[in-house]
């Protein structure tokens, strides 16, 4: 089990490295989406916050592995949160949402093993 979880954390690194790259830069998609949302322009800092907290870490529990779970509980919130940003705040379709569901089902999963 142990290899499957340093997979899944190496997906989640990837995943949300992207996100905030994506955020603190500040693309076309991401701003258009967080209009959407309606959510403030300094929230998506602190969400980018937040994912920054998260991966790094990721990145420690390879070595402290505590950490892991801290970060699973910490994307848990976020990917709730941003499911019910895409279904109630925007009225997305569901396959807007896949990928939180998806990041959500992958850190739940580092939560409980």
């Amino acid at each position: 089990m142990d290899s499957v979880i340093v997979i899944i954390q190496i997906i989640l690194i990837c995943i949300f490295a992207m996100s905030i790259s994506m955020k603190l830069l500040r693309t076309k998609s991401m701003v258009h989406h967080w209009n959407e949302y309606r959510y403030p322009m300094w929230f998506m800092n602190v969400t980018t916050l937040l994912e920054l907290v998260g991966v790094i870490g990721l990145v420690i529990a390879f070595w402290i592995p505590e950490f892991l779970k801290f970060s699973g509980v910490l994307f848990t919130f976020l990917m709730l949160g941003a499911i019910h940003a895409h279904f109630v705040r925007a009225k997305h379709k569901p396959i807007m949402a896949l990928n939180a569901l998806a990041m959500l089902i992958l850190s739940i999963v580092i939560i409980l093993f």
